[in-house]
């Protein structure tokens, strides 16, 4: 998928389409506005927990509703009775706004009244509460009638601002912060990028009704599933645990039918958020990257994949080669990069590949290798440091999907 907008944003540049352009900027800017809204950056998030969910289920939660909470939490530390579920219709008389700014107001930039209630005109109310707005330098994104219309965006960037600059949350004593690892973050991207749905925000929490992992099992072994057998929501209080286990112990069943190796690990395991879920999901990402390499109806295995991309690097008179996935010569990014040169001539730029005499040398190789391999065609979704630190999983499928662009290639030719 970001491969995919990345093309789309380059054709919308050529042919100025000017809703496709104004789509990849606001992704750009809702990406940055809500990057600090995260346990890391605001541990005082956990205040928004109610008294019997977990720390994992605020992790599951969208930025948005996150954002919903923290408004809510605020009104209610004002004691206003009203309650945010979007940012549309719940904010176009501005008194939630208003409210909200008296709330995060610092003590060195108020105080800040509720004078706009008085005014019953909402466009001018709205007006009046921008005001009160931009005393604390926080005026941005909207204006009075993007309230008063309730535009989604602009409403949610106004909101996402207005965190970023007066969080106003305490911290709360006695939790410990849970950070998503590269590999958990690696995995929820091709889960995403396969079109799981809904989107799989934080692993553990939102595969624990096994749908999400029953669905990109349908997707990565066409006709694999029977959907008779599946559980579909809504979930009952009483009973729906045992239903949701009833589909992890399924998505199990079809692993093995798939020839998985899964040892030690059942439906309740996912149901619980076992860390054993990254196996599981990791033999699927790696089934679905090697099902892009069939010959005669069989997938390629590891050696052929690596005997095929050195007979193509000593094809087009290279000097890099490597012996398995786990070669260290392969951290500075140059085998990979002639692979790419080797299968689009004339793609790599020489001059911007550097020495890789040091770890900052290594890192630039490692990205610039990523960014050619996508602009190529390759569905990549490794990150720099698993080249650098020679992942041997996800350096697989760095070679596995260049292979199958260089595939691709041979077969135009024919």
């Amino acid at each position: 998928k970001q491969w995919y907008q990345r093309r789309v944003a380059i054709t919308a540049g050529i042919n100025g389409k000017a809703h496709l352009c104004l789509g990849l900027l606001w992704q750009v800017i809702r990406i940055g506005l809500m990057a600090k809204i995260t346990l890391k950056d605001c541990p005082g998030l956990r205040a928004l927990l109610d008294e019997f969910e977990t720390l994992e289920q605020l992790l599951a939660m969208s930025p948005e509703e996150i954002l919903c909470r923290w408004v809510n939490y605020q009104l209610n530390k004002v004691g206003c009775k009203r309650v945010v579920k979007n940012f549309t219709h719940d904010i176009k008389d501005s008194e939630v706004y208003a409210h909200l700014l008296v709330a995060v107001c610092p003590e060195d930039k108020g105080p800040i009244g509720l004078d706009p209630l008085n005014i019953q005109d909402l466009t001018k109310r709205a007006e009046m509460v921008l005001d009160n707005a931009e005393m604390i330098d926080a005026r941005s994104f909207v204006r009075a009638h993007d309230i008063v219309n309730g535009n989604q965006k602009l409403n949610l960037a106004f909101v996402a601002n207005l965190f970023n600059m007066y969080p106003a949350m305490d911290a709360v004593e006695g939790f410990e912060i849970i950070e998503e690892t590269r590999e958990e973050k690696t995995m929820r991207n091709w889960m995403n990028s396969c079109g799981a749905t809904p989107r799989v925000k934080y692993i553990y929490e939102d595969l624990k009704d096994g749908l999400a992992i029953i669905q990109l099992f349908d997707k990565i072994q066409k006709g694999c599933v029977n959907w008779k057998k599946v559980n579909t929501p809504p979930f009952k209080a009483l009973g729906g645990a045992m239903k949701q286990i009833e589909n992890c112990n399924y998505a199990i069943d079809l692993g093995h039918n798939l020839g998985f190796v899964l040892v030690g690990i059942d439906g309740k395991n996912l149901h619980d958020g076992d860390k054993l879920t990254l196996g599981l999901v990791w033999q699927m990402m790696r089934h679905y990257t090697l099902a892009m390499l069939t010959h005669d109806g069989k997938i390629m295995k590891d050696n052929e994949i690596i005997k095929w991309c050195n007979d193509k690097l000593a094809q087009k008179g290279k000097t890099s080669s490597f012996s398995s996935f786990k070669d260290s010569s392969l951290g500075n990014s140059r085998t990979i990069v002639d692979l790419i040169d080797a299968i689009s001539p004339g793609y790599i730029n020489y001059d911007l590949v550097t020495a890789a005499g040091t770890d900052d040398e290594k890192f630039l190789n490692a990205r610039y290798a990523i960014t050619m391999a996508r602009k190529i065609g390759a569905r990549i979704f490794a990150l720099p440091e698993d080249i650098t630190e020679v992942n041997p999983k996800m350096i697989m499928t760095v070679f596995a999907c260049l292979m199958s662009v260089g595939f691709a290639k041979d077969q135009q030719k024919k």
